[in-house]
């Protein structure tokens, strides 16, 4: 383990210092401020893009997740994907949980939601499916009273390593503190396909995992075709949840690991850390 914390800490140094000399930083702003336009709703019991009850909408330049038409919750998870997947990236988003929670919305859902990353496509997802099939950064708000970290891992329908070891649980905390009331929290998680996932809170790595590949259970109502245990999670979509308390997102950016390395191309960036020669343009 000492040896894996080592080499993740070398790699969010590199991709800390990405702005100098050859290069700028090209962050992808998943979301614009103004529309869903490129993004696609999945909730339990609708198929792909009926966004049940504005579930999802933008308002004040804000992405909100709300209930307003909701008399129940009614196990009604919802996520809404980005249009385009990913491998080796990091995301930053900015949230805060509001308000109260949709009535009869599962105890351990208070002030809970979640970024999933590499997701299934949405396509494949069943219309009565709870969660895609994917690694989940869960976001929690503080009580007022207890201590409850943000920045944990679950794991629908995915399993990852840990000290060596798989992970025997479906979620794990991380070691960030309680953020408590409607305070905006910044997270980034940095992705390096199926070699490790590290979660960081003000600029420190709050949790670190490796392996991410398709496994266990928590999730139901799956394609069986699509559930392929033990085959590793390289890339995927990415999708912020829907689990009965609202919630607000004001930033959702990536910026992409993977590209041309070659320094004689018009696109080369010198934070890139997977070849993509594909995306070579040289004229």
């Amino acid at each position: 383990m000492k040896k894996m914390i080592i080499t993740s800490a070398i790699l969010l140094m590199v991709i800390g210092s990405f702005a100098q000399n050859q290069s700028e930083e090209n962050w992808i702003q998943l979301f614009n401020g103004t529309d869903l336009n490129d993004w696609h709703v999945k909730i339990n019991g609708y198929e792909l893009d009926d966004n049940f009850g504005n579930t999802f909408y933008v308002e004040d330049g804000l992405m909100k997740v709300g209930y307003s038409a909701y008399d129940k919750f009614d196990d009604r998870f919802g996520h809404i994907f980005y249009r385009q997947p990913f491998s080796y990236y990091k995301i930053v988003v900015e949230y805060r949980f509001v308000g109260e929670q949709a009535p009869e919305g599962p105890g351990w859902a208070y002030r809970n939601s979640g970024i999933m990353v590499h997701c299934q496509p949405p396509n494949t997802m069943q219309k009565d499916q709870n969660f895609p099939i994917s690694i989940e950064v869960q976001l929690l708000g503080g009580d007022g009273e207890n201590k409850r970290p943000t920045a944990n891992v679950c794991t629908p329908g995915t399993e990852v390593v840990m000290d060596g070891e798989m992970l025997k649980s479906h979620c794990l905390n991380s070691t960030s503190k309680t953020y408590h009331g409607d305070q905006w929290v910044k997270l980034e998680v940095v992705i390096m396909g199926d070699g490790f996932i590290s979660h960081i809170m003000e600029g420190e790595e709050v949790l670190y995992y490796t392996a991410p590949q398709i496994g266990g259970g928590t999730v139901s109502n799956f394609d069986q075709t699509v559930k392929e245990d033990g085959k590793p999670l390289t890339g995927g979509y990415i999708s912020l949840q829907s689990e009965s308390h609202p919630i607000e997102f004001r930033k959702v950016e990536v910026l992409d690991l993977e590209g041309c390395m070659d320094p004689t191309a018009k696109n080369y960036k010198s934070y890139y850390v997977k070849s993509n020669k594909s995306r070579c343009v040289y004229d």
